[in-house]
């Protein structure tokens, strides 16, 4: 069995200081000295380390200063209400989307018993990724039954706000019926969009949300971050 390269186990050790709040945002990190002595590494090792957490946007470091915290995890709250702008605002940071995609086919088997769809029936897909105070926390899968919402996609363009284009397609309110989380790690693809290394850790969602009667009107599959966001379960 290979062994962890042990750059890597440094820089998931300062990555759980951060996420502990050992270190705030703006705190200075140990030096690459201090770093070295701790771990029995040399610096090249440290490095090493400092610039996978880098390129995480978790530190950025300052010529002559030293490597600084650039943001703890964000706080993202899983309940009845899922609503991602409002979630976000409420821990202090600004929300963002980024449309990736936005397609219409043929729904799988999962998707269409989620939607309660037939064989062949077409969804739209909205593709996109989830960002606060800039730093990519998520990579998303939103899938509505296309029959039901023809105008879905352009809404989507217009708002870039799933509540926003479904209160303009007259569905008022919705809440989630049920979510899956599973652990997971990055693909290329993902780890990509999210700034973090391939095969990093990152949890992902499954849910179903609800029109207020009860129908399935979107399918939704997210990837968080693992070092990015911590996922908390409530009723909200």
């Amino acid at each position: 069995m290979s062994r962890t390269p042990v750059w890597k186990t440094i820089a998931a050790s300062l990555t759980s200081d951060i996420a502990e709040g050992r270190y705030d945002t703006g705190d200075r990190l140990p030096t690459e000295a201090q770093l070295s002595a701790t771990h029995g590494v040399n610096r090249h090792t440290v490095r090493r380390a400092l610039a996978d957490l880098s390129e995480q946007g978790l530190v950025h470091a300052r010529r002559g200063a030293g490597v600084f915290v650039a943001a703890r995890p964000t706080e993202y709250p899983i309940g009845k209400r899922v609503r991602y702008h409002q979630n976000i605002s409420a821990g202090g940071k600004i929300p963002g989307k980024q449309i990736l995609a936005l397609t219409t086919r043929v729904a799988d088997t999962q998707e269409a018993e989620a939607l309660c769809l037939a064989g062949g029936d077409p969804v739209h897909v909205y593709d996109g990724l989830s960002l606060a105070d800039g730093l990519p926390i998520a990579v998303f899968q939103s899938v509505f039954p296309a029959d039901r919402f023809p105008d879905m996609l352009q809404a989507l363009e217009d708002t870039q706000s799933v509540t926003r284009a479904l209160q303009g397609l007259g569905i008022p309110d919705y809440t989630r019926k049920w979510t899956r989380l599973t652990a997971r790690r990055a693909s290329a693809t993902q780890a990509l969009h999210l700034r973090v290394t391939e095969g990093a850790p990152v949890m992902q969602s499954v849910g179903v949300n609800v029109d207020p009667d009860g129908g399935p009107i979107e399918f939704g599959r997210t990837w968080f971050a693992g070092d990015h966001v911590t996922l908390t379960l409530g009723e909200t």
